[in-house]
C-alpha cells in the first residue's frame, strides 16, 4: 500500500503571509498613513480589501482547518495583487489534498537510451531535483559522475559544491534564485513528506544565500532561458535550455541544452 503524507495548510497561510509582507500600502491603494513596524500590509488591511472577515482571514494564515471557497481565493488574490503565477500556486495550495510519500524514480530504458543517444547536454531529474540520467555531454559540461550519489543534486550541487558556484561565476545568485522559486512550488505540495523536509534543512545548513531566499517564498513556474557558464575547460559558455515532462512519469524531468544564438 502507498504510503501518503496528509495535507498540510501551513503552507498555504506562509505563502499568503509572504505576499501580505511584500506589498507595499500604496502598491495595493492604501495610504501609508503612520509609521509600520514591519512592512507590507496588515491582517486586517487584507481582510478589508478582499471583503472577508478578519478573524476568517487569521485562520487560513494560521493553517487552521478552514476551506476557503474559490471566490475567497480570488478576493485575495485581487486584494494581495498575485501574479499569474503567484494566483495558481495560491489555488493549488488551497485544493491540494494527500499526496503519495516520496520515493525516488527509475528512468525507463527507453527514455534512458534516447538521452545517452543525445549529442547535446541532457539529464533527466526527479520529484525532489536528484539527478537520474545524464549524457556524455551533460558529464562533460557538469562532470554528474564525479559526484556521490546522494550529492548529484541540482539544489545540493547549486549550494553546497564550489566548483557548481564557479561554474555559475558572477551569474550564480540570480540562476539560484530561479532555482529556489521553481522549486517551491514542488515543495509546498509535500511539505510534510520527510525526504522535501530533509533536503531544505540541509540546504538551510548549507547555504546562508538559500535560507534567506526560502524564506521570501517565490514561485516561478519552470521555463526555457539561457545560462552563462564559466567552464574550467571550455571557458565562457552560453547555453539555451528548455524541459520537457516524461509520458512514463510526470515526476521525471528532461532537460536538453543547445548553444544559445549569438
Amino acid at each position: 500500500m502507498l504510503q501518503t503524507i496528509p495535507r498540510n495548510r501551513r503552507e498555504l497561510g506562509d505563502f499568503l503571509r509572504s505576499r501580505r509582507a511584500a506589498l507595499r500600502p500604496e502598491a495595493a491603494g492604501l495610504p501609508e498613513g503612520r509609521r509600520r513596524r514591519t512592512p507590507g500590509l496588515r491582517c486586517e488591511e487584507v481582510a478589508e480589501l478582499a471583503g472577508i472577515g478578519i478573524d476568517w482571514y487569521v485562520r487560513i494564515e494560521q493553517g487552521r482547518a478552514v476551506n476557503p471557497s474559490a471566490s475567497t481565493l480570488d478576493a485575495l488574490a485581487r486584494a494581495l495583487r498575485l501574479s499569474a503565477v503567484d494566483r495558481a500556486h495560491l489555488l493549488t495550495l488551497a485544493g491540494a489534498g494527500e499526496m503519495q510519500a516520496f520515493a525516488r524514480e527509475s528512468v525507463p530504458e527507453a527514455l534512458r537510451r534516447i538521452v545517452e543517444s543525445l549529442s547535446q547536454p541532457a539529464y533527466i531529474t526527479g520529484r525532489l531535483w536528484d539527478v537520474l540520467a545524464w549524457n556524455a555531454a551533460a558529464e562533460d559540461m557538469f562532470a554528474f559522475g564525479r559526484l556521490a550519489e546522494e550529492e548529484r543534486n541540482t539544489l545540493i550541487g547549486m549550494f553546497s559544491n564550489p566548483a557548481t558556484r564557479a561554474l555559475f561565476g558572477s551569474g550564480w545568485p540570480e540562476e539560484a534564485r530561479r532555482m529556489i522559486a521553481q522549486f517551491r512550488a514542488t515543495y509546498d505540495l509535500h511539505a510534510r513528506d520527510p525526504a522535501f523536509v530533509g533536503l531544505v534543512e540541509r540546504l538551510r545548513a548549507a547555504s546562508a544565500e538559500f535560507a534567506a531566499w526560502w524564506q521570501a517564498h517565490d514561485v516561478r513556474r519552470p521555463a526555457a532561458g539561457q545560462k552563462s557558464l564559466s567552464h574550467p575547460k571550455k571557458g565562457a559558455v552560453r547555453l539555451a535550455y528548455a524541459t520537457f515532462q516524461s509520458n512514463d512519469d510526470p515526476a521525471l524531468k528532461l532537460t536538453i541544452y543547445t548553444a544559445a544564438p549569438p
